[in-house]
């Protein structure tokens, strides 16, 4: 089993070769506002749309950084990564970009919109079964058969320095914030929230927001260990994935609190941002509102920025419908 002490840890110098790095294949994204929601929760919300990212999520600042910072000998055997959808979809468009070849291991459940980006993007999708077991199993024998250099979508310093080029932008684009508050799943973006903030505004406090039924982030934080679910079942497919040891790292030591909401909130928060701000995104990224909403003396008052993840939504199968 991999240790902390073995693992590189990102640093500050990381996040800001990562943004130089990966200017030319990215967005940068917009904050969005709206006077109902901030009345609503008592809070002035800032949106940091994601969703309107290259690939449709904030994954694209990872894998761009990991694609594009390998030696010319690794890029030549391509990549491979496991992923619900939205790390496999940057991770292909960002071998696209440099004409790599790129295998992604997906669970046979997971939108079809998303295996349909990935693809679209030019991977290869091996399919498994939905659960984190099964996706470590199938996808050792992907990069044992080709040699392919493994981004993981989180637990991977260059995946967590891509990361955090976000909530750079954030606090150039928004002055005063309070509180950051980021879904979580694998964290990969709260980690690479806690490495920009606690260099660079360490006064923001930094809040994850998760799915009641796939609450391992939250029962870790408690515990002060890793407690890894299987196979948890959320509307929020993109937060099914358990913390490791590098972005355990990262929340142990820089997250204020992990807030967890219900299938049925989150739900409603995904429909308030869609009418209200008008934008597509995921159930994954309603989670911030969701909580937001649940716990409002926490938030009242306060400027809170929102990490709107992604907008990779399969159309034909809304929450709602």
């Amino acid at each position: 089993m991999t240790t902390e002490a073995s693992l590189y840890i990102p640093t500050l110098a990381d996040m800001l070769t990562a943004r130089t790095r990966i200017d030319p294949y990215i967005h940068r994204t917009p904050v969005l506002t709206s006077r109902m929601l901030n009345e609503l929760t008592g809070a002035e919300l800032f949106f940091k749309c994601e969703n309107l990212q290259k690939a449709g999520a904030f994954k694209a600042r990872g894998a761009s950084n990991a694609v594009f910072g390998l030696s010319d000998e690794q890029a030549a055997r391509g990549v491979a990564t496991h992923s619900s959808g939205n790390h496999g979809s940057c991770l292909s468009y960002a071998a696209g970009r440099r004409g790599i070849p790129c295998t992604v291991v997906m669970p046979r459940t997971a939108p079809q919109a998303k295996k349909d980006a990935v693809a679209g993007y030019g991977a290869r999708v091996v399919e498994c079964e939905p659960s984190t077991s099964s996706r470590e199993a199938v996808f050792a024998e992907v990069v044992a058969e080709s040699g392919a250099e493994f981004v993981h979508p989180y637990n991977d310093h260059r995946v967590i320095a891509g990361q955090a080029t976000c909530s750079a932008e954030l606090i150039e684009q928004v002055e005063g914030l309070d509180a950051v508050v980021a879904p979580i799943g694998g964290g990969g973006m709260v980690s690479g929230t806690c490495l920009t903030l606690s260099n660079l505004a360490p006064g923001i406090r930094i809040y994850a927001a998760e799915p009641e039924q796939a609450d391992d982030a939250f029962r870790s934080f408690k515990a002060g260990r890793i407690i890894a679910d299987d196979a948890p079942d959320t509307v929020a497919d993109g937060l099914k994935v358990p913390l490791k040891e590098l972005t355990w790292h990262f929340v142990r030591d820089h997250v204020t609190d992990i807030h967890t909401v219900s299938e049925e909130e989150i739900v409603a928060a995904m429909k308030l941002i869609w009418k209200r701000l008008k934008i597509v995104m995921e159930a994954s990224s309603a989670v911030t509102l969701a909580a937001i909403l649940k716990n409002p003396s926490v938030f009242a008052g306060k400027r809170v920025g929102l990490i709107v993840t992604g907008g990779n939504v399969d159309l034909d199968r809304l929450p709602w419908n």
